[in-house]
């Protein structure tokens, strides 16, 4: 990292890259849950479910290169085992074993409310101390808000359909 750029951040950065790792390693869970449990689902509505599933994977993976981009950049290492994941992670890796709609969108729901709660804490002790991060932590929280909104409409759709249905 540039010296300048390590020379801003206003806190302890050993304790911000373990930070950061931790976020790391909860990002590739979240990957790997949505882009398995679309490719599983199953139940009413599973198409909808598997794209909404898939573009989520999708953007969650884009999240863990940004983390790991700021990682490198004050001078630290991306998580360099899978294996380290479930045990830095603040986040469950809840695996699709029950394929059912409904199961996977509440199980991703709390992967989501998870992920937004840690990017909040990450935002709060990185105000007003190391802007860089705080502003990746603000785009990516952005994004888990929209994901823990369109899960939690789809199973409102779900639950009309199942609990409602039309004849």
């Amino acid at each position: 990292m540039g010296t300048r750029g390590r020379e801003i951040v206003g806190m302890d950065v050993s304790e911000l890259l373990t930070l950061l790792n931790k976020a790391f390693a909860s990002e590739w869970l979240a990957y790997y849950q949505y882009w398995l449990g679309a490719k599983l689902v199953k139940g009413p509505m599973k198409d909808a479910v598997a794209a909404e599933l898939t573009l989520h994977a999708t953007e969650e993976l884009a999240h863990a290169n940004l983390l790991a981009g700021r990682i490198l950049q004050l001078g630290g290492t991306p998580v360099l085992e899978p294996r380290d994941w479930y045990e830095l992670s603040p986040c469950a890796y809840d695996a699709p074993a029950d394929p059912f709609v409904g199961t996977l969108l509440d199980q991703n729901i709390a992967g989501e409310q998870c992920a937004i709660s840690a990017y909040k804490n990450l935002m709060d002790i990185t105000k007003d101390k190391d802007m860089v991060t705080y502003n990746l932590a603000l785009t990516i929280l952005t994004q888990e808000v929209e994901h823990e909104e369109d899960l939690q409409s789809l199973k409102e759709d779900l639950d009309l359909l199942v609990n409602h249905p039309r004849g």
